[in-house]
């Protein structure tokens, strides 16, 4: 019986939830043939035995292909249709709110939970007047139905978002400045353990209950609070040092 192969042309045949199985079989096995196999039974649908018994040319030309479908840096993608809905970008991310800007900045770098910065980043569009468009409320409980997303949308929104996050360490030195102070422990240590939290604790005024409704301000408002705390609290300090000299 001849079996079908669906090779892949374009990254948008390829889904998020299949990357990531694919992903996930490269970091626990080296042996490429291998792996070779896994990415034709992923990405082509075919059962991982029915892989191992193909031509070694015919496995090299279609890996080498879908090698370099992965490996694209596409235009932003703006919406797609997936399980009969319709997503949309994010129209201005200047617009996001803490929360959802805190959420995108930890997931996008994390293969594991990438779905979840996907989801601040694409939602279902509520109303569209032709290339205009409002989209859901972010809702995080919505991150699994991500994982249909096409990879083209996945990449090309992973390197707009990085541009963006350029600009706004940029603009807000005072936040993402690195320090050496006590390399081994105390501050990085730290900050690595609560990252985030610590901004959240300063906004809050170290009141948990008040932290849900400080997610949901703009980012920018919070940001431009949280420099203006760090430097009024550092010229505090080297005026207080000052006066005991």
């Amino acid at each position: 019986m001849e079996l079908k192969l669906n090779i892949p042309t374009e990254l948008n045949e390829i889904t998020l939830k299949q990357y990531k199985k694919f992903i996930s079989i490269g970091e626990n096995n080296q042996d490429p043939n291998f792996i070779q196999a896994k990415m034709i039974e992923i990405f082509c649908g075919v059962s991982h035995k029915f892989a191992t018994l193909m031509k070694y040319s015919d496995v090299e030309e279609i890996t080498g292909m879908i090698n370099k479908l992965l490996i694209q840096q596409p235009k932003l993608v703006n919406t797609f249709k997936m399980d009969g809905i319709e997503y949309g970008f994010i129209p201005d991310l200047d617009d996001m709110t803490l929360g959802e800007y805190i959420d995108l900045d930890t997931y996008t770098g994390d293969n594991n939970n990438i779905e979840v910065a996907m989801n601040v980043l694409y939602r279902p569009i509520v109303t569209k007047l032709k290339n205009k468009y409002v989209i859901e409320k972010y809702n995080p409980d919505n991150r699994d139905k991500m994982l249909n997303m096409p990879m083209d949308a996945v990449v090309s929104s992973l390197f707009f978002f990085s541009e963006f996050r350029t600009g706004v360490v940029g603009n807000y030195p005072e936040l993402f400045e690195q320090t050496t102070e006590n390399q081994f422990g105390g501050v990085q240590n730290f900050a690595r353990k609560y990252g985030w939290y610590q901004s959240l604790f300063a906004l809050s005024g170290g009141d948990v209950i008040r932290i849900k409704n400080i997610t949901e301000l703009k980012f920018h408002e919070c940001f431009l609070m949280l420099a203006f705390m760090k430097d009024k609290n550092e010229l505090e300090q080297r005026e207080l040092k000052k006066k005991f000299k």
